[in-house]
């Protein structure tokens, strides 16, 4: 028992270690791994997480769910396993808020636009008109837009403010509405209203046939994570039969529950793709 529990522990110990200090051939690709975890986050609205701490975390999570079910179970195969399942969940959990997020922001978009054509036909030029967004836009919209307002006025540079608001904002709807305001400031001309008008037309629309889309496909994608975590629940309540649980220390178990886990998996991932409507990529960064 204690023999197993140094060796868990031991384990995270050296996976953090290697995290922290990697040999320098693989820079690169620990950069683009951080790159794309820095834009879940930021997708995710956390902006008080780095891609190290979200690993740490998950590395965290895995060690005290694992000594937790050994303590229970005595199997070190079964706790491995849930190490695994535990070590995943913030990511999990991070990419789950990441979606929510986008769904929130796609349904205020509309709003926000009509906002920015009202203040335009009243007079405002673009600048001021997305400063006043801050304000009175839409509540989860306005902090990225205060912080627009007093960058332009610390600055003056429109594009560079923008930019940085992409970053932040980190949402594919509103890529294509900054970029549609960047071209608009910079060609300029009289039809700004009537564009910003079709504009909150055109997302408004999007949004109303994907939402009837996403309600309808929900049960396929609620029914696959059923499917997939109830084996383990069940396996779960068995750890607390020590002369069941047992059964798995054999070769014979951990080949059972490599077999069973990489069945779950497969049959998740193919139901969430076959279930899910396609994510909108950022391709205006």
């Amino acid at each position: 028992m204690g023999a197993a529990l140094g060796l868990t522990c031991g384990l995270g110990l050296l996976l953090i270690w290697r995290t922290l200090t990697g040999p320098p051939s693989t820079n690169r690709e620990k950069a683009a791994a951080g790159s794309r975890t820095r834009e879940l986050l930021r997708a995710a609205g956390i902006s008080g997480v780095t891609p190290l701490g979200l690993l740490s975390l998950s590395l965290l999570a895995g060690l005290v769910a694992g000594f937790a079910v050994l303590l229970v179970s005595r199997t070190p195969p079964v706790a491995v396993a849930f190490a695994l399942i535990a070590a995943y969940l913030p990511i999990a959990m991070v990419r789950g808020r990441a979606r929510r997020r986008r769904r929130e922001l796609a349904e205020v978009w509309p709003e926000a636009v009509d906002n920015l054509a009202s203040a335009v036909r009243a007079g405002l030029s673009l600048p001021e008109a997305l400063t006043q967004l801050g304000e009175r836009g839409p509540e989860p919209l306005r902090p990225a837009f205060s912080r627009f307002g007093g960058d332009y006025l610390a600055t003056g540079r429109f594009s560079a403010c923008l930019d940085r608001l992409k970053d932040e904002l980190a949402d594919p709807v509103g890529d294509r509405v900054i970029e549609a305001l960047r071209i608009a400031r910079d060609v300029g001309g009289g039809d700004l209203g009537r564009m910003l008008r079709a504009l909150s037309r055109f997302l408004r629309e999007d949004s109303r046939t994907r939402s009837e889309l996403e309600s309808r496909q929900a049960w396929v994608v609620n029914g696959a994570r059923l499917a997939a975590g109830a084996p383990w629940a069940v396996l779960l309540a068995l750890s607390m039969q020590p002369e069941v649980i047992g059964r798995y220390r054999s070769p014979a178990g951990v080949i059972v529950l490599t077999i069973g886990a990489a069945a779950c998996l497969l049959a998740y991932r193919l139901m969430v793709q076959l279930g899910r409507l396609p994510e909108e990529r950022r391709v205006l960064t």
